[in-house]
């Protein structure tokens, strides 16, 4: 009446034996293409990302036979293929088996898409719409208005003129990455508006000493300074490229003691920041600045800190999980010897009487270490972790953060360490990089402004021209306190490890408001308002006296002059609503839209996406 099953030596296994078995067949490896992706399949890789089409099902057309060897194993052991076709041979157990694959994957992914996914590394095309031709352009394309609002600190007119007469987007970023060139007068002519930035540090220690000029004030200064070279500089990469590196390799400035040299530190990182990383390193981690913040200043040959060098390996390199508790105390040997006299002079000074001597390893890094000035040894230490992989793919997420999303793919920063590392770590060479990846094409408007972001950005989109401070009301002064207002100054995170570029840190409902308080104060010319020129209400209405236009057009004008987008239609609206009136209404200088009712309008502008997000 049909076919018997013979009877099996052993108990039938269980499905429960049956997958333990199978695991234990797995052969767990690494993706050659996808880096942080682990598959147990044998024969091929069955990441959802990569670039071969998934496998067909090796068996085509149905043998008659279920099995080519009719007397069953004594031990029913499944084929040791990773996707095994289900036994031919029936269960000696009638129950059916509950699940029709008898495998599952530790991690269950979805089928792929019949078009796989182009594969997210290795060679990349440059982007086409770098070479877009901007010539003739009366308002940044989307493309255009994409790169400032990452590249720079907001639009304004004299920005899109520039990279009018540069012709391309790639040709203004090649401009950009050579700060030389470009004549910025006006924005070098800054330093001279607050005497503590010239002064040495023997000078700021007399000032805080005596108490004539207490230290908080010049690092107020240096806040100020650096938010005015954001708003006026024409060296716009530079200065974004600056603010990234300073948060990476942060030294707080209200931290104790750092006064006295945290100035010259942001300078040394402004002339770096567009080069490469290890020489960065370097002179980050041996400046005074660093060592007095991360105490090792301190540090002797008996006593050494650990600080420095921990968070020099957690913070500022491989990152954590990537070294030991050995390595950490080797570290800290290395940097023994930079010493900085604090509280007494300031003099800064290498001692080799307190440099630790004796062999060190960190992680892959040897040295014999057996002279007492141990300056080489610590220049070959930075540079050598900086030319770790780890390294590598810490700094890259850290650029790509801020210029492309909150959470950069695998993909793209994989392929950013590989450009950072096949470069020498040429930051140039990584932002060229992160500009002309798909991904950051496709990425306009996913990042919220941070708070220093929002202020000098409104200060550009008002076209505000701010003049030399003669006391604390002026507004070159009184700026510093508009970011604190919002949620905090140019870095002040009291943490070494830099204050976040997320936006889940920026977007609370107490930041928004803080953030349309400071809209409409300098959308009314209100606040700050000493040494600073705003643009008179009728200077913003494009229609003469006598003339009018409807309240639409008026919004959309407005949002083109100060924001360089044409107004969505959900700004139309939050206008109308504002102003009570409807988007038909003809409007002209004399009307409230143009006089009293024009703060309200305009803070609605500012208060809109266009603006908050960049």
């Amino acid at each position: 009446m049909g076919s018997t099953v013979p009877e099996a030596d052993a108990a039938p296994l269980t499905v429960t034996q049956r997958r333990r078995r199978r695991r234990k067949k797995r052969k767990w490896h690494r993706c050659k293409r996808h880096r942080n992706h682990t598959c147990w399949r044998a024969r091929t890789c069955r990441h959802r990302k990569h670039k071969k089409r998934r496998p067909k099902p090796p068996v085509s057309e149905p043998d008659p036979t279920p099995d080519p060897d009719p007397t069953p194993d004594p031990d029913p052991t499944p084929d040791p293929d990773p996707t095994p076709d289900p036994d031919p041979t029936p269960d000696p157990d009638p129950t059916p088996d509950p699940e029709p694959d008898p495998e599952p994957e530790p991690d269950p992914e979805p089928d792929p898409d019949p078009e796989p996914e182009p594969d997210p590394d290795p060679e990349h095309e440059p982007v086409a719409w770098l070479d877009e031709d901007l010539t003739g352009t009366a308002l940044p394309t989307t493309t255009s208005r994409h790169l400032l609002n990452r590249l720079t600190y907001g639009y304004t007119a004299d920005l899109h003129a520039e990279m009018v007469a540069a012709g391309t987007g790639r040709a203004w970023l090649e401009t950009q990455l050579d700060p030389a060139s470009i004549d910025d007068a006006a924005g070098d002519a800054l330093h001279a508006w607050w005497p503590t930035l010239s002064k040495s540090h023997g000078e700021l220690w007399d000032g805080e000493r005596t108490g004539d000029a207490p230290a908080w004030i010049a690092m107020a200064d240096y806040q100020r300074w650096c938010l005015l070279r954001r708003i006026t500089s024409r060296r716009q990469v530079l200065e974004v490229m600056t603010e990234v590196m300073e948060h990476h390799l942060h030294v707080p400035v209200y931290d104790d003691g750092v006064f006295a040299y945290r100035t010259a530190y942001g300078e040394m990182v402004r002339e770096k920041a567009l080069g490469r990383f290890d020489e960065l390193l370097v002179a980050a981690t041996t400046h005074p600045a660093m060592g007095i913040s991360l105490d090792n200043a301190t540090s002797t040959k008996r006593a050494p800190n650990e600080n420095l060098g921990r968070e020099l390996l957690e913070l500022h390199t491989v990152g954590a999980g990537q070294y030991t508790e050995d390595d950490v105390k080797a570290s800290a040997r290395i940097l023994t010897g930079y010493r900085v006299a604090a509280w007494s002079t300031f003099d800064a000074y290498y001692d080799p009487a307190s440099h630790w001597t004796g062999p060190v390893t960190v992680m892959g890094f040897s040295h014999d270490n057996a002279d007492a000035d141990g300056r080489a040894v610590a220049e070959a230490y930075l540079t050598y972790l900086a030319h770790h992989p780890a390294t590598a793919e810490r700094v890259v997420r850290k650029i790509a953060t801020r210029l492309v999303s909150d959470t950069p793919s695998d993909a793209l920063v994989a392929h950013l360490t590989d450009v950072y590392l096949t470069s020498g770590t040429d930051l140039s060479a990584v932002l060229r990089a992160v500009v002309e990846h798909e991904e950051f094409g496709a990425s306009a408007g996913l990042k919220a402004r941070t708070p220093t972001d929002d202020v000098v950005a409104t200060y550009r989109a008002l076209d505000v021209d701010v003049l030399a401070p003669v006391d604390s009301d002026s507004a070159a002064n009184s700026i510093v306190w508009q970011t604190q207002d919002i949620g905090i100054g140019p870095f002040a995170w009291p943490r070494p490890d830099g204050q976040p570029d997320q936006a889940t840190a920026w977007t609370s409902a107490s930041r928004m408001l803080a953030s349309f308080s400071v809209h409409h104060g300098m959308a009314g010319a209100w606040w700050p308002a000493e040494e600073a020129t705003y643009h008179p209400r009728a200077w913003w209405m494009p229609v003469a006296s006598g003339e009018t236009m409807r309240f639409d057009d008026y919004v959309d004008h407005l949002s083109r002059t100060a924001l360089g987008v044409p107004a969505s239609t959900g700004l139309v609206t939050a206008c109308c609503l504002v102003a009570e009136i409807s988007e038909s209404t003809q409007v002209g200088p004399s009307h409230g839209v143009a006089r009293w009712q024009f703060p309200i309008v305009m803070a609605t502008v500012l208060d809109s996406p266009d603006h908050l997000s960049r």
